[in-house]
């Protein structure tokens, strides 16, 4: 029996077996701009990625922005090749839900998404988020250029800093290299623009700073 309220990471060891394909298929197709966030990606994208709860309400949070080429939604940061939703929930892969954002730099900075990773939710509640526990729900920075990983460093000391002179507690995000992103199911893609009235438990801490140019 699968449950979603396991707070406890596995180790390489312990989680649970993949396998080399994935079980399902996906379009590859933007439902909302029509995009394609398989890659190979248009020249000039960049990618980032996110955990920030439940990824229904993240992945539109950033397909919102002027600049995003495509978003999708995916498992990152575990152990277990190519896992289901069903195999994440459990807590058994390590993965936490995320979300891929292809952007355009010039067009969107990765410190302006910085700003709406640390604003639109609360990156200070460890294995959870809202009444969503488990490892598969921490909040995460996953970088993929060195840059990304000096400008998420100074991101999260900023709003430390700011978090603590409003007596909060500090940020719990994961920040590390990407590892592989493994896509969601079909009907994860866009979920919210499928379903406008579907879940959505994101909420931010009222707490909010500039993100500060890393040196």
């Amino acid at each position: 029996m699968w449950t979603r309220t396991k707070p406890d990471m596995p180790t390489a060891e312990t989680a649970i077996a993949g396998r080399d394909e994935p079980l399902f298929s996906i379009s590859g197709i933007h439902a909302v701009n029509g995009n394609s966030f398989l890659p190979p990606h248009p020249d000039g994208m960049e990618t980032a990625v996110f955990g920030m709860g439940c990824f229904w309400g993240a992945e539109r949070l950033f397909w919102r922005l002027p600049g995003v080429h495509a978003t999708a939604v995916g498992y990152s940061g575990g152990f277990t090749a190519n896992p289901t939703y069903e195999e994440t929930c459990s807590g058994r892969t390590g993965h936490t839900e995320a979300v891929l954002v292809v952007f355009d730099p010039e067009a969107v900075s990765y410190r302006d998404l910085l700003q709406v990773f640390f604003d639109e939710h609360d990156p200070t509640q460890g294995m959870r988020q809202g009444n969503d526990v488990g490892s598969q729900y921490r909040s995460a920075i996953y970088t993929t250029t060195p840059d990304q990983a000096r400008a998420a460093e100074a991101a999260r000391a900023a709003f430390d800093a700011a978090l603590a002179d409003a007596g909060r507690p500090p940020v719990t995000s994961e920040i590390a290299p990407a590892g592989p992103f493994y896509f969601a199911e079909e009907y994860h893609q866009q979920y919210l623009h499928k379903v406008p009235n579907g879940y959505c438990g994101l909420q931010g801490t009222g707490v909010t700073c500039a993100i500060p140019q890393p040196s």
